[in-house]
């Protein structure tokens, strides 16, 4: 039994040539499951190869909405392919982003939504990015029904409870740690044991105390830890609940 790491970007360019490193580490502080998340083609098959190699690895694959101007109907013909290989487990990163422009709000929700709908399709969980576009990602996910994790989550607790009845779990990152945590602290006390996870979307929102540093899975024990103390539960019950969790949601990941 040990953390699991539900979203790092492992095979994004700053980690993707320390895998051997990144395990070592990850191991070290008893992290060892690892959801690897990617975003392109490429990124899909480096994961695919490095989890022939280590058994820590899980994989993820989805069109993050920021990509959403460069993308064609071949690229989601690629995405369906890709997912039918046994190490992948959900479809994502994917969802709403309109923090540095709100000009191609209706690309990107047409793109969440066939993505939605390949997930279903494929009877696969999915991972959400919800940047600035809280009411259009809720708008979508009560409109098409599926279950997931709504990654990274910085919402308030009234979105929070909406996401668990809809289905989804809540994973919270570095921020959770961070001194000027506002709402996170509150929503992790809220949300249930059976809907909760933590993660490092690697490289990037390194915990406190390493700000400023690239982000890894080894740091996932801080985060855990973390939950841990605001919700004044012991770190073994939490570790099983939240592998239930996982196995729970994912029903292709092996053990």
């Amino acid at each position: 039994m040990g953390i699991i790491d539900t979203h790092a970007h492992v095979t994004y360019k700053d980690l993707a040539d320390r895998i051997d490193e990144i395990v070592a580490n990850a191991l070290s502080h008893n992290v060892t499951k690892i959801l690897c998340v990617c975003c392109t083609k490429e990124e899909a098959l480096k994961a695919i190869e490095i989890a022939n190699q280590y058994d820590i690895f899980d994989c993820a694959f989805g069109y993050h909405p920021e990509d959403v101007d460069r993308l064609e109907d071949s690229d989601l013909s690629e995405l369906r392919k890709i997912l039918n290989d046994p190490h992948m487990i959900a479809l994502g990163e994917i969802g709403l982003d309109y923090h540095y422009t709100k000009e191609n709000k209706e690309a990107q929700k047409d793109l969440f939504i066939r993505q939605i709908q390949l997930a279903n399709e494929l009877d696969l969980p999915i991972l959400i990015h919800m940047r600035d576009a809280t009411l259009d990602t809720l708008e979508i996910l009560k409109k098409y029904p599926c279950t997931g994790i709504m990654h990274c989550f910085s919402g308030s607790l009234e979105t929070a409870k909406i996401c668990v009845n809809l289905g989804y779990y809540i994973s919270f990152a570095g921020p959770l740690t961070f001194k000027n945590a506002k709402d996170a602290p509150q929503v992790c006390e809220w949300v249930p044991l059976d809907k909760i996870f933590v993660e490092t979307d690697s490289p990037f929102l390194t915990p406190h105390p390493f700000r400023g540093k690239p982000n890894e899975p080894a740091y996932t024990h801080i985060t855990f830890e973390k939950v841990c103390e605001i919700k004044q539960i012991d770190a073994d019950m939490l570790m099983k609940q939240m592998e239930e969790n996982y196995y729970t949601l994912f029903k292709k990941a092996k053990k």
